[in-house]
């Protein structure tokens, strides 16, 4: 198929709160480019796509007739009709012709809910800035702790975002990622990687903010992203510190673990590994209903977990029928002091 173009331009304007007269658009098979440096009406868009398809099935002796257009209007109106020619201002004639591979890009990029609110003339002159990489499904695009600056597109495949062991959320095309280390600092908050092959455009932090400076609407659709993920992190972790919270003892001591627990008012059962030997402690509402660890029970199991330094634990939630009307083997706070200067005995004594 022939491509089509077709250049606008616009005769009468009648309070249009974004074009003015003697301004001009293109409209192609591929892309609608507006004024220089004017924002994308969407009317204006939904329109001209539906006169795209009209003027492919008319004549070349038709496209370019004098016929009088007009937009359905919002608080303003504009007619405009087609011309030919380069000499009409605005019509981005003075465009320097795009590389068979920046226009491929732009069309990829142009429609991605990040960018749909950039001037396309100015995401034209930034795609030297933009670069495309391809992922391997198992790869890191961001591991979490380490310095990231760039903004990354997700173009095609899909990606886990997760904070150990915890997964916040899953990502596919036309999402970003990488924008929270771009906004709350260099270092990333968590892990990205690639669940199946990808492509993504990677976008440098200081090329981003030459870019979010020309859209007074890309800073918003940040601000109302960057709270959006801010809010499922926090809920995927507290979700995960409902269900399942795990890790070792060099970084939570026992007594520190139990406090947690009891202050949260957690309900569950925490299993602790040492070696071989393993030990559970049931909590209801943050009190110790029971404690086993190999033959010793209740306070005695606490007292020897309270010892152990090395290990690793886990905490589930939910409690048997019977196991919820057990009594409490202890005042929570005595069980811990008491474990605690038994400890600090036992040390002083070695």
């Amino acid at each position: 198929m022939k491509p089509f173009t077709a250049i606008f331009e616009i005769v009468e304007d009648n309070n249009c709160p974004l074009y003015n007269r003697g301004e001009a658009f293109r409209l192609t098979d591929r892309s609608f480019t507006c004024p220089e440096n004017k924002e994308v009406c969407l009317i204006l868009v939904r329109e001209m796509t539906e006169l795209l398809f009209v003027l492919m099935g008319e004549s070349d002796q038709a496209k370019t007739s004098e016929k009088l257009y007009s937009c359905s209007g919002c608080t303003g109106l504009i007619k405009f009709r087609a011309v030919t020619g380069d000499h009409v201002a605005g019509t981005g004639s003075k465009e320097v012709p795009l590389e068979s591979h920046e226009q491929e890009l732009l069309d990829k990029i142009i429609d991605c809910p990040l960018f749909r609110t950039v001037p396309p003339d100015y995401l034209r002159k930034m795609l030297k800035c933009f670069r495309e990489e391809k992922i391997f499904a198992g790869r890191s695009l961001i591991r979490k702790g380490e310095p990231n600056k760039d903004l990354f597109v997700i173009l095609s495949g899909g990606f886990s975002v997760d904070d150990g062991p915890v997964n916040i959320t899953l990502l596919g095309p036309g999402e970003i990622c990488g924008e929270m280390s771009y906004f709350v600092g260099n270092v990333a908050a968590a892990s990205v990687t690639a669940t199946t092959d990808s492509i993504v455009v990677a976008i440098a932090g200081e090329f981003f903010s030459e870019i979010i400076e020309q859209s007074s609407e890309l800073q918003l659709f940040m601000a109302r992203l960057l709270a959006e993920r801010l809010a499922r992190a926090n809920q995927a972790r507290a979700s995960d510190f409902d269900s399942c919270m795990q890790g070792r003892l060099k970084e939570m001591a026992p007594a520190e673990l139990f406090q947690v627990l009891h202050m949260h008012q957690k309900t569950g059962v925490l299993t602790l590994h040492f070696g071989s030997d393993y030990a559970n402690v049931s909590f209801r509402e943050g009190c110790i209903i029971n404690a086993v660890y190999g033959d010793l029970e209740n306070q005695e199991a606490i007292f020897e977990i309270l010892s152990e330094k090395e290990g690793v634990y886990s905490f589930k939630t939910g409690l048997t029928p019977q196991q919820m009307k057990a009594a409490e083997i202890g005042d929570f706070m005595m069980l811990l002091m008491e474990g605690v200067k038994r400890v600090d005995e036992e040390h002083d004594f070695l």
